[in-house]
């Protein structure tokens, strides 16, 4: 096994520790981050349902005026932002986070910051 796989083998497995942890209710959804090194996107789940709720990335049509590339801080701010809105629309202020076995650090945490400043709690 080379160091790729086994870096992606590594983030499976803390993906999968923090999943057991974390359980989105209708109360309080989970807000699922996904970041490729081109793209950043973020849904908030009911997972009791299983359906999403309110998603938003730098891949979407409303998003590709705004942002010139999806694989930066602004862009991931912008991401946030729009999703946090989104959220208020649907009616929902908690979320709990989920960073999807990633390091709480630059762009997911752009993101994360943002949706705050834009009024979710987590």
């Amino acid at each position: 096994m080379n160091v790729r796989e086994l870096k992606k083998v590594r983030q499976v497995r803390r993906k999968h520790r923090g999943r057991r942890k974390l359980f989105g209710t209708p109360e309080r959804p989970r807000l699922s981050v996904n970041r490729s090194h081109l793209n950043i996107s973020a849904q908030i789940i009911d997972d009791i349902s299983g359906k999403t709720l309110v998603s938003a990335g730098t891949n979407s049509k409303s998003m590709s005026d705004q942002v010139k590339t999806g694989a930066n801080i602004k862009a991931a701010e912008a991401v946030g932002t729009m999703l946090a809105e989104r959220a208020r629309m649907q009616g929902i202020t908690k979320v709990c986070f989920d960073r999807g076995g990633r390091k709480f650090h630059g762009r997911i945490k752009a993101l994360a910051e943002a949706a705050r400043k834009t009024g979710l709690e987590f």
